[in-house]
């Protein structure tokens, strides 16, 4: 029994990091999986990475509790890593739906129980469907396991205080709006000529109603431009991914004290 004791408290450390990381993770922390599924799936997966990691036997002390304090900081911390870079896409529908003029008519997303905007979730709906047909989920359950190899088991302390992880997090915050930005430029942009070529309308002809007509205009002109560039807004997504794994394995390189 004292040899067992140690081998179940490797397992919670396990146990501990994957099921947090679930709670932030894309794809696999919304609200219409069953706490039931995630919690049997972390416990499936932990026990499969425990039998594959090899790790000493860890004693119920002082430490113990702050290695669980750590182990479910690093999950959270990873997950909204990932999260906040697939953020990118809701953002860019975002600034879409700005321009056509469907920002007041936000939906409330069933994945998350938030509002969000209407282009936005059907951008952010494809892109998770696109992550799955690649296996991206595959690359993602991957990087769950290859964080030991960044972040020991036995590590106790999360290095906060490094300012080169604060850095790259707030750099990798900036590049989210910046790839947002990308993927709504060509919409934003054509949406822009738009407002100007209905401006010299109004100024033309002083009979036309220019709101009546004009918000018709920038729909139909909306989603034939967005017809025209999807494909490139889903290669921007597939960059996207990559990124997100990228951000994701630094993010753990810093948090293991390699940066």
């Amino acid at each position: 029994m004292e040899a067992l004791v140690p081998n179940i408290s490797v397992f919670m450390l396990i146990f501990m990091r994957v099921s947090t990381f679930f709670v932030t993770l894309p794809l696999f922390s919304y609200r219409t999986l069953p706490a039931t599924y995630r919690i049997g799936f972390a416990f499936f997966l932990s026990l499969l990475m425990y039998y594959t990691i090899d790790v000493q036997s860890i004693d119920i002390t002082g430490t113990y509790f702050l290695l669980i304090l750590k182990e479910a900081g690093v999950g959270l911390l990873i997950g909204f890593t990932a999260y906040m870079i697939l953020s990118a896409i809701q953002i860019a529908g975002g600034f879409i739906d700005f321009q056509m003029g469907f920002a007041i008519a936000n939906v409330i997303d069933p994945q998350t129980g938030t509002q969000s905007p209407l282009i936005g979730q059907y951008l952010y709906m494809f892109s998770l469907l696109f992550l799955l047909a690649v296996n991206g989920h595959h690359l993602i359950m991957d990087g769950i396991f290859y964080s030991y190899q960044s972040i020991p088991i036995d590590q106790v302390f999360i290095p906060f205080g490094n300012s080169s992880l604060a850095e790259y997090i707030i750099k990798s915050f900036s590049m989210m709006f910046m790839i947002a930005f990308q993927m709504s430029i060509p919409v934003v942009a054509s949406l822009f000529l738009v407002d100007v070529a209905l401006g010299i309308v109004a100024r033309t002809v002083p009979q036309l109603n220019i709101f009546v007509v004009g918000f018709p205009i920038k729909i139909a002109v909306s989603f034939i431009i967005l017809f025209i560039v999807l494909g490139v807004m889903f290669g921007v997504v597939q960059n996207l991914f990559e990124t997100m794994l990228i951000v994701m394995r630094d993010v753990m390189r810093f948090i293991g004290g390699a940066g």
